[in-house]
């Protein structure tokens, strides 16, 4: 099956470029989730941590 795909794949033009800005949309992802988990307010994360215990 895997040979199908590769096949129709191959005779598509431009085709190479989807990985690289697909790599670059997780990467740009991945760095501003990490950014905006290191900048988050202490007392918030706290604040929502706690709320599954509270009744």
């Amino acid at each position: 099956m895997l040979k199908f795909v590769k096949q129709n794949l191959e005779t598509i033009s431009g085709v190479e470029i989807y990985p690289i800005i697909s790599l670059g949309i997780f990467f740009s992802a991945f760095v501003l989730f990490t950014l905006w988990a290191m900048t988050y307010s202490k007392e918030k994360i706290k604040e929502i941590s706690e709320l599954p215990l509270k009744d």
